[in-house]
């Protein structure tokens, strides 16, 4: 009984050891936070205009990218504070991974815009697969 307890104390402490992933072949993930000035909903999907360097960027981000299984895109509803909306896009290997929006809950909050009926957006949304921010 002792030398079975022996055993398997020595497997749960090498076992671990094993069990890390060591191939190297690990992404390089890291994200830019931007600022967002204000949020658009329109039929196409959310135009955001953002602060960049030293103008506002405006861009698009198709519906279709929050409501896939694996989605290109998140929207989180957070509670009243200074720190938002901002906007974070993640990047895996130098190749843009998928984005998040952190936005305030209320769409009546000043930073909520509305599009005139009948506007065309189109130009906002680009192919559709890409996502070209200019910082």
């Amino acid at each position: 009984m002792k030398k079975l307890i022996f055993v398997l104390f020595f497997l749960a402490l090498i076992v671990p050891v094993f069990a890390q992933n060591n191939s190297g072949n690990n992404p390089v993930l890291y994200y830019i936070n931007v600022p967002v000035e204000r949020i658009f909903p329109s039929s196409e999907g959310y135009i955001i205009q953002y602060r960049n360097s030293s103008t506002i960027g405006t861009i698009g981000i198709p519906n279709n990218w929050f409501t896939d299984a694996a989605g290109r895109a998140d929207l989180v509803r957070l509670p009243p504070g200074r720190d938002w909306p901002t906007m974070s896009i993640f990047y895996s290997d130098g190749e843009f991974s998928h984005i998040r929006l952190y936005v305030h809950r209320s769409k009546a909050h000043s930073t909520w815009g509305s599009i005139p009926q009948g506007t065309d957006v189109s130009r906002f949304f680009g192919d559709g697969d890409s996502f070209d921010i200019q910082y």
